[in-house]
C-alpha cells in the first residue's frame, strides 16, 4: 500500500508538471492573439521597400544616367556657339605685323625686320555646326534611347522581383505563425491525452506505459513548439530584411492578417513581352542594331560649317571687328582598317545580343510554365489537405473516445493524434504554399509591378 501510495505521488506530481507546461504554451500562445491591430500592412511593407530599397535607388540612378546620355547625344544636333578672349606682348616680326593689321594699324613704313613691342587684346565669338555626318548623330541617339529604354525595364525588374519577395516572406511570416499555433495546438491535446492515461491509470485500467509513451509524446512536441516559434522569429527577421528596415516588430506579430486574395486563379500566365526582362533584352538588341549602323556611317563624310566673329585692339584703343565664316568637308579614306574592325566588332555584338535574347525567352516561358504548373499543384494541395484534415479530426475523435471507453489501446490514440498533427501542418503548408504561388504567377506575367508603379523612390 505505502509502494501504490508513492506511485500515485509521482505520478500526481507529472501531472501537475505537464498541466503547468500546457499552461505555460497557451500564456504564449495569447500572446499571439491578444493585441490590437498594429502591425504592418502587406502594402505598407511593399510600399517602403519600394521607396528605400537599395537595388531601386541605383537602378533608378541608372536610368536618369541613360535619360541624361539621350539628351548628350541629342545635343549634336545643335549648333555649338563659344566666347574666347586673350591677350598677347610680342615683338616677334610677324606676329607683330598681324597683330597690327589686325587692330587695321598696319603701315609699310614701320621697319618690319625690328618692330616696337605690340599688344594685342582679342575678343571672339565662334560658331560651329555639323551640317552634315551620314546619320551618324542620328544612329548615336537611337543606340542611346535604346539604352535608356532597357534601364528602364530593368528597374519595372527590379521592383516586379522585389513585391514579389516582400510578398513572398510576408506569408512565409504568416505562415510560420500558423505553425507555431498548430505546434501549441498539439502540446495542449497531447496533455490531455496525458491526463486521460493518467486517470485511467490510476484506476487501474491502463498501463504504466501509456503515460510515459504520452509524456516522451509531449516532451517532443514542446520541442517542436520551439523550433516553430524559432522559424516565427527567422521569418520575421527574413521579412524585415527584404524589406530594407525592421518595420515588423515582434510585439507586433499576433496582429499580421491575411491580405485579401488580390488575384484571381490564373487560367495562364500571359506572354513573354508582358515580362520587363524581355523589354530590356529586346532594348540591348535595338541598341546593338543602332550601333552596327553608327559604324558603318563611319564611311561617310562630314560637312562642318563655322564661323567666327573678333575684335582685336591694342588696350585701352578702340577695337577693330573683323569675321570668318567657312565649310569643310571630311572623308575618311584610309584608317588603317579601323572602321572595318569596329563594324566587325558591332556586328559581332548584334548577333550576342540576339543570341542572349533566345536564351532569355526559353528562359522566361520555362518561368511562367512552371509558375502556373506550381500554383496548380498547390492549389490541388490545398483541397486534398482539406478533405484529409476533417477525415484525421473525426479519426482521433472517434480513436480518443474509444481510448476512454478502454476499446483502443495507447499506440492507436498516439497514432491517431500524429496523424491529425501531420494533416493540420500539411494543411498550413497547402494554404500559403498556394497564396504564394499565385503571387509567383503574377510575377511571372510582370503583372506585380503595375500594382505599385505610382511609389516614388528615395533618392
Amino acid at each position: 500500500m505505502s509502494v501504490l501510495s508513492a506511485k500515485e505521488v509521482k505520478m500526481r506530481l507529472t501531472i501537475k508538471s505537464m498541466w503547468m507546461a500546457s499552461v505555460m504554451l497557451g500564456v504564449t500562445g495569447l500572446s499571439l492573439t491578444g493585441r490590437a491591430g498594429t502591425a504592418p500592412t502587406l502594402s505598407q511593407c511593399i510600399t517602403t521597400a519600394l521607396k528605400g530599397s537599395p537595388d531601386i535607388r541605383s537602378a533608378s540612378a541608372r536610368v536618369d544616367a541613360a535619360v541624361a546620355a539621350v539628351k548628350e547625344a541629342s545635343s549634336a544636333y545643335y549648333p555649338q556657339l563659344g566666347l574666347a578672349g586673350s591677350w598677347m606682348r610680342t615683338d616677334n616680326p610677324p606676329q607683330a605685323f598681324f597683330m597690327s593689321l589686325n587692330q587695321r594699324r598696319a603701315s609699310l613704313e614701320k621697319d618690319f625686320n625690328h618692330p616696337d613691342d605690340i599688344e594685342n587684346a582679342r575678343g571672339s565669338v565662334v560658331a560651329q555646326w555639323r551640317v552634315c555626318d551620314g546619320g551618324r548623330r542620328m544612329a548615336d541617339k537611337r543606340a542611346a534611347k535604346m539604352g535608356a529604354q532597357g534601364l528602364e525595364s530593368s528597374l519595372d525588374t527590379v521592383r516586379n522581383d522585389l513585391v514579389y519577395q516582400i510578398t513572398r516572406a510576408y506569408y512565409g511570416t504568416l505562415q510560420a505563425r500558423a505553425f507555431v499555433t498548430v505546434r501549441e495546438e498539439a502540446a495542449k491535446s497531447i496533455a490531455e491525452s496525458l491526463r486521460l492515461a493518467s486517470e485511467r491509470f490510476e484506476a487501474g485500467s491502463a498501463l504504466k506505459t501509456d503515460v510515459l509513451n504520452l509524456e516522451v509524446q509531449l516532451s517532443q512536441a514542446r520541442e517542436d513548439l520551439i523550433r516553430a516559434r524559432n522559424g516565427l522569429q527567422l521569418a520575421m527577421a527574413a521579412l524585415n530584411t527584404a524589406i530594407g528596415e525592421e518595420l515588423l516588430k515582434s510585439s507586433e506579430l499576433s496582429d499580421l492578417s491575411d491580405p485579401p486574395d488580390q488575384f484571381d486563379r490564373p487560367d495562364s500566365v500571359g506572354k513573354i513581352e508582358s515580362r520587363p526582362e524581355w523589354g530590356t533584352v529586346q532594348a540591348q538588341v535595338r541598341m546593338a542594331e543602332a550601333r552596327v549602323s553608327r559604324a558603318r556611317r563611319d564611311y561617310a563624310p562630314v560637312l562642318n560649317a563655322f564661323g567666327s566673329v573678333d575684335w582685336d585692339a591694342e588696350p585701352f584703343h578702340g577695337a577693330e571687328q573683323s569675321y570668318l565664316v567657312g565649310a569643310a568637308v571630311e572623308l575618311n579614306v584610309f584608317d588603317g582598317f579601323r572602321t572595318r574592325a569596329g563594324l566587325a566588332r558591332a556586328s559581332a555584338d548584334l548577333v550576342a545580343a540576339q543570341a542572349e535574347a533566345d536564351k532569355l525567352g526559353s528562359k522566361l516561358r520555362l518561368d511562367m510554365t512552371e509558375s502556373l504548373l506550381n500554383e496548380q499543384e498547390a492549389c490541388e494541395r490545398v483541397e486534398v489537405t482539406e478533405k484529409s484534415l476533417a477525415n484525421a479530426e473525426e479519426a482521433f475523435r472517434i480513436t480518443e473516445e474509444r481510448y476512454k471507453q478502454g476499446a483502443a489501446d495507447i499506440t492507436e490514440l498516439m497514432a491517431a493524434q500524429v496523424g491529425l498533427i501531420a494533416t493540420r501542418t500539411r494543411r498550413v503548408a497547402a494554404q500559403y504554399d498556394s497564396l504564394i504561388a499565385r503571387v509567383n504567377v503574377e510575377r511571372a506575367g510582370g503583372r506585380l509591378v503595375k500594382k505599385y508603379s505610382e511609389v516614388s523612390i528615395q533618392k
